[in-house]
């Protein structure tokens, strides 16, 4: 969507700030021991405090209110009572949310308390990439230029692209035009960002697999070569100058 009005704005905030809130209190809550879905529900409570309702299972009937994926899970992770997170798993959670008729997303990759296995370098390389995508994003920029800007990134720190993922406008709902904003450079995308427009910019950042595959379920995805992945995700307003980050509280690029 385009924010043309302050009833939009407000809206827009008000989304931002319940999907950020749910995610980082959904990092803080998880620990060792505990099931995906004890975490999924502790995650709907939240949601359903600020009136909130969960846009996968809105727009998908997703399985759950939020999808978290396990090690080498890269994305829609089912929540599910026998899947019992452990130390220095990597752990992503994605929380998007429809409130009051405004959509917002976000995400984010962590290492569950001591990083045991070696993940954390992975993570800190979505996150930079994440930081330094949003100072480069402004109104008129080419989509295409961002996406190169991931890729090169990602490769100086030895890391890959996943390159059927993609950040996507959002707004009125969970996924709408620009779509396809992809992790590297697609040079027949002549598309530019627009200011005003608000859009929801992903890492897809991976150790061995340029592909997500589904399984089984229906759902989860995982690496066409295996390895793991790291993604996270803020919900944004282009501006012409640094975007406004509508998921700012979710604290993830601190």
């Amino acid at each position: 969507m385009s924010i043309t009005n302050d009833t939009e704005w407000i809206g827009m905030q008000k989304a931002g700030q319940a999907v950020a809130h749910t995610l980082r209190e959904m990092m803080n809550y998880a620990q060792p021991g505990m099931s995906t879905k004890q975490l999924d529900e502790y995650g709907a409570g939240i949601l359903e405090s600020f009136g909130a309702r969960s846009a996968p299972y809105l727009t998908y009937d997703f399985p759950g209110y939020t999808c978290i994926s396990v090690n080498n899970e890269f994305c829609h992770g089912i929540p599910s009572d026998s899947r019992i997170v452990q130390e220095g798993d990597l752990i992503n959670i994605d929380v998007s949310a429809e409130l009051d008729g405004f959509w917002a997303d976000n995400g984010a990759s962590f290492v569950l308390g001591n990083d045991i296995h070696n993940h954390q370098k992975l993570v800190d390389a979505s996150r930079e990439i994440l930081h330094k995508t949003l100072e480069n994003i402004r109104g008129g920029v080419k989509i295409s230029d961002i996406g190169h800007l991931m890729e090169t990134e990602a490769k100086k720190r030895g890391y890959k692209v996943i390159k059927n993922l993609a950040g996507h406008g959002i707004g009125r709902s969970l996924h709408e035009q620009p779509d396809e904003l992809l992790n590297y450079k697609n040079r027949f995308d002549k598309r530019r960002f627009r200011k005003n427009s608000v859009v929801a910019i992903e890492t897809f950042i991976s150790t061995d697999s340029l592909y997500a595959e589904t399984l089984r379920d229906g759902w989860t995805m995982v690496g066409n070569k295996g390895g793991f992945m790291a993604q996270h995700e803020h919900t944004i307003v282009i501006t012409d100058g640094k975007p406004v980050i509508l998921t700012e509280a979710n604290e993830i690029l601190k």
